[in-house]
């Protein structure tokens, strides 16, 4: 569990540099450049990337069940992932989805983050997802009080909205018949 945990420190704290030390942040990219600031930033996330998901694996081999979702809440959570993919593509593809979920990724985040609380009932499983779901609202608020970091994307056009949809879609399709069995080992369809 402790691999887990310092995972996600490093993985979410990377993350949360803009939203906690906006000013540090700031005069870092200054004195080192972006390109390094960046270059630092992405190798401490991938080690904390590499050990949460090291860290979850050992957790599940040894599960301490906290509570046991009933079966409508798994297949709520499958309904809840709907809109997840095609928010996540919505945040490179500037259009309608992005203009109206102001913060499409964080909202991605923050549904994906919850529909795996309702259907999934292990410590390991509460650690990781909640600990997701509280960084994405705490990093939703943060916005409210300082400026927004840009996400490199797509450039505007009538059609991005439709590509995030379809995109999202075909990934979501993919994830239920085959690519969640295969990356975590939890097929959901059997």
């Amino acid at each position: 569990m402790i691999l887990l945990i310092i995972g996600l420190i490093l993985f979410l704290g990377s993350h949360s540099v803009s939203m906690l030390a906006y000013g540090w942040r700031t005069r870092m990219v200054a004195k080192v450049g972006d390109k390094a600031f960046q270059g630092v930033h992405s190798l401490i996330a991938l080690v904390g990337f590499i050990l949460l998901i090291w860290g979850y694996g050992l957790a599940r081999q040894e599960p301490v069940l906290l509570y046991t979702p009933p079966m409508w809440l798994m297949h709520s959570a499958w309904l809840l992932m709907l809109p997840v993919f095609p928010l996540f593509f919505a945040a490179y593809l500037p259009g309608r989805i992005q203009a109206a979920a102001k913060h499409p990724m964080l909202a991605a985040v923050k549904i994906w983050a919850f529909a795996h609380l309702l259907s999934n009932g292990n410590l390991a499983d509460v650690i990781l997802f909640g600990a997701f779901l509280i960084w994405a609202v705490a990093d939703r608020i943060s916005l409210k009080y300082r400026p927004a970091t840009p996400v490199n994307g797509a450039p505007p056009s009538k059609y991005n909205d439709l590509i995030a949809i379809v995109l999202g879609l075909l990934v979501y399709t993919a994830f239920i018949f085959w690519l969640h069995g295969w990356m975590f080992g939890i097929p959901l369809l059997k």
